[in-house]
């Protein structure tokens, strides 16, 4: 059985009150469940902190014993170099995924420091970039 995490940076514990024409209307917690029953033989564990150490913290945690990492990692994407090298530091893969495109939006969005330690990035598809991410994983 893979392990995968889930981990969100800051604000997008606000999904579906934040901002509902770029995000939509649904809470990640409720999409999770959606994901949890699309992936059974998948163990799913999901982790949002608006604090970039526990985001880090997070990474070293299952780093080196998980299958992947499906990072969204918020406005933390455009400033952490520190995730960055979280992601550097550990042996397991990550796919970074942005519910908005990014390259759509302000010029300062359209920079990520995780990309080139991702294996891809999946923008602009909403929450159905990380089923996508997920599919990555598995198959």
């Amino acid at each position: 059985m893979k392990k995968l995490l889930i981990l969100n940076g800051p604000n997008l514990n606000l999904l579906g009150k934040r901002e509902p024409g770029v995000y939509g209307n649904q809470s990640f917690e409720d999409y999770f469940e959606t994901l949890k029953n699309l992936f059974p033989e998948t163990e799913l564990i999901y982790f949002q902190s608006n604090h970039e150490g526990a985001l880090i913290d997070k990474i070293h945690e299952t780093g080196f014993s998980f299958d992947g990492i499906i990072i969204n990692a918020g406005g933390y994407t455009h400033t952490s170099v520190a995730l960055a090298d979280a992601l550097s530091a550990v042996i397991t893969p990550a796919v970074e995924v942005h519910i908005s495109n990014i390259h759509a939006r302000e010029p300062f969005r359209h920079h990520s420091y995780l990309t080139s330690r991702c294996k891809g990035m999946i923008c602009g598809l909403g929450l159905k970039g990380y089923e996508m991410a997920i599919r990555y994983f598995v198959s």
